[in-house]
């Protein structure tokens, strides 16, 4: 439990630290072109330009850093306390003082933020101003003084025995041992504590005297995150392999190494191949003479690239490259040999927020994004990529259980891209929310793992039957509307369509197999088989309860020409990205005529028993009566 807290309380570190360096990149990179331009050792050498260099990464930079520090404690009066406290370490000092920064901006936001409680209601009308400005005048006087009689100092001499200890280790060959610290470190988000909090004051200095530095290629080299992400492009399997090359070329032109962490800690063997790489590479800069001439913000290879000095461009390419292949080697062995299973991206990130200290925690399966829920809600909307499959069997499944309940609620379901504006609730699977958020920013947000696990829903009907008033006359008619049966078509669902006994080697199988079904029965064009794999690919079709309801895309909904399902039987079960398929319904919508043979199906399958009995069923008849309700579990 203890070692459980020690690392929370680490990671939300390594994220307070990146939070006040991120903002400010643009900083960064404005006084490395500038150094990389001007400097003697420049491309373009100009003796007034460079003039602009040490100013700006002896005041600016840590200037923005302590100011920003100081606001993520107390808002704006946290950032200027920040920043005058920032400027005794600044000129108590001899070096960019980035960590003393890091220390001063927070510890200013926040004896001013204590301050201001200790004052709040105390002070009279009309002097608000007066002690406002001179208690972030006296306290900030003070914490300048105290930080350049001993922060500074204390931080200088710091820095001394780290740059004592950096030259003891080249002088020895083991500058390519600092990996084992970088690269994990840089996994629990303190790869910006350590860049600009360690490294770079440290750089800048060499700079100054040599003009170039090794270690700003330490942290920023992005060799070893590429070759992992190489290496799940080419030996992963889902929703990993599928999103791997999209990552690499974030990570390598882009210089967001965060986007690869979530890969590692799906697998967390693969720190291995990141630590080998790092190492392979600083032996390749260390043995050809590589070093930037300023640093290099974000980690890009086009940053890396435009700070090199004009010798040292074979050397940092040779160390990135060399980084990458050996970081693709180890990853690569590490994926074909490791337990077989279906890498989840998804809570991989899942836990890198919860790192970075943003809230991203399930609770069971249904689990809300926003704070209160609204009052006297009256429009439920499920929401899924096209509206044809899952939100529809959602809505069914709610609007039994606020029908249940007495509720007059309106419960919906449709495409994303056509959410109502008065859509007070939105449901939508975890992956989608963000973009159910985006469409509709002001109503309340629910994400839910599982469709067909029904009782997780009566958390949310017990909240809104505490609040709920009388409904209007119009709001009662449409929901009226909406529960009123609709004549079933018999030629939705044919006895030719139900397979039993299936067997398939993966989901993709499967979800073809069931296309093909639905293309030579005639409800869909020979083009919708891929829109189906497509649409899986997006967002898994697996609902919970061991179903799963394969469909396309909404962008394929003209290649619908009607409404029509199939269902695969399947006893052994297939995978879904991990999870343990037996019933497919290959579904294909059009005009809604489909939606209440679905709902059927939505409310059947809530029921494990249910399933039990359509999964050991017999014949076709018999699946089909299952799934009419005769026989089945209430």
């Amino acid at each position: 439990m203890a070692q459980s807290n020690i690392k929370v309380a680490v990671q939300k570190f390594g994220n307070f630290l990146s939070s006040m360096v991120m903002p400010n990149i643009g900083a960064f990179i404005a006084w490395g072109l500038i150094t990389a331009l001007f400097i003697e050792k420049g491309f373009f050498p100009n003796e007034s330009l460079a003039k602009l260099v040490d100013p700006m990464v002896t005041y600016l930079l840590p200037l923005l850093i302590g100011y920003t520090g100081g606001k993520l404690v107390h808002e704006q009066r946290g950032g200027v306390v920040g920043a005058i406290a920032t400027m005794g370490v600044i000129v108590g000092s001899g070096i960019p003082m980035f960590l003393g920064a890091m220390i001063m901006g927070p510890l200013g936001g926040y004896v001013i933020k204590k301050f201001d409680r200790a004052i709040e209601g105390k002070v009279k009308t009309g002097f608000e101003m007066l002690v406002n400005n001179f208690s972030a005048g006296i306290l900030g006087g003070i914490l300048a003084i105290l930080a350049f009689l001993g922060v500074g100092p204390a931080v200088d001499t710091f820095t001394g025995w780290l740059m004592a200890g950096v030259d003891w280790m080249v002088a020895h060959g083991l500058l390519p041992l600092t990996s084992i610290l970088i690269e994990p470190a840089k996994v629990l988000f303190l790869n910006n504590a350590i860049n600009h909090g360690i490294l770079s004051p440290i750089g800048a200095e060499q700079i100054r005297t040599d003009g170039q530095s090794i270690l700003l290629l330490l942290e920023a080299n992005p060799g070893p995150g590429l070759g992992i992400l190489l290496a799940y492009a080419f030996f992963s399997r889902g929703l990993a392999k599928q999103s791997a090359p999209g990552a690499a070329i974030i990570h390598f032109f882009g210089g967001i190494h965060e986007i690869y962490f979530p890969y590692i800690l799906m697998r967390p063997l693969l720190i291995v191949a990141a630590i080998l790489g790092g190492m392979s590479g600083v032996f390749t800069f260390v043995l050809l003479g590589g070093g930037l001439q300023a640093i290099a913000s974000p980690g890009s290879i086009l940053a890396i690239l435009a700070a090199t000095p004009g010798g040292a461009y074979m050397a940092n390419i040779a160390g990135v490259l060399v980084a990458t292949i050996v970081s693709f080697a180890v990853a690569s062995l590490i994926l074909k040999t490791g337990k077989e299973k279906a890498e989840d991206i998804e809570e991989a990130s899942k836990k890198m927020q919860e790192m970075k200290g943003k809230k991203s925690s399930v609770a069971n399966t249904l689990t809300t994004n926003q704070g209160a829920m609204p009052n006297n809600v009256q429009k439920i909307v499920f929401a899924c990529d096209a509206g044809m499959g899952s939100s529809a069997m959602g809505a069914s499944l709610l609007r039994k259980k606020v029908k249940e309940a007495g509720l007059s609620i309106s419960v919906t379901n449709t495409a994303i891209s056509n959410l109502p504006n008065d859509a007070q609730i939105v449901i939508t699977q975890e992956e989608l929310t963000p973009r159910a958020q985006n469409k509709l920013p002001d109503a309340y947000h629910i994400s839910v793992d599982n469709f067909l696990s029904s009782p997780e829903y009566d958390k949310l009907i017990d909240k809104l039957k505490n609040d709920h008033d009388t409904p209007t006359e119009e709001l009662v008619e449409e929901v009226e509307k909406e529960a009123a049966p609709v004549e079933q078509d018999d030629s939705l669902l044919r006895k030719e369509n139900v397979f039993l006994n299936q067997e398939f080697a993966n989901k993709e199988e499967a979800i073809r197999f069931a296309g093909r079904v639905l293309v030579d029965s005639g409800y869909v064009e020979e083009s919708y088989i891929e829109a189906m794999i497509e649409r899986d690919n997006m967002t898994s079709t697996f609902m919970g309860n061991d179903v799963a309801i394969p469909h396309g895309t909404e962008e394929a909904k003209k290649a619908v020409l009607k409404s029509g399902f199939t269902v695969l039987q399947v006893p052994q079960g297939v995978d879904f990205d991990g999870e343990k398929v037996r019933l497919i319904f290959g579904i294909a919508g059009k005009d809604g005529t489909h939606l209440e043979i679905l709902s059927g199906i939505a409310i059947t399958c809530s029921d494990m028993a249910n399933i039990e009995k359509m999964v050991k069923a017999e014949t076709a008849e018999e699946l089909m009566e299952l799934l009419n309700g005769e026989g089945t579990s209430s």
